[in-house]
């Protein structure tokens, strides 16, 4: 996919705060949390 944020991520061209990474997930802390605890987990 071009442009998409999420592989960008996954590829470490965009820096992320993780939490939990496998072959499977990749869990992440979301940088416009609307929570104290806000994460996301993508495939």
């Amino acid at each position: 996919m071009e442009n998409c944020i999420f592989c960008s991520i996954v590829n470490g061209d965009i820096p992320a705060d993780k939490l939990y990474e496998d072959d499977a997930v990749l869990a992440f802390k979301d940088v416009n949390a609307q929570a104290p605890e806000h994460f996301l987990v993508i495939p």
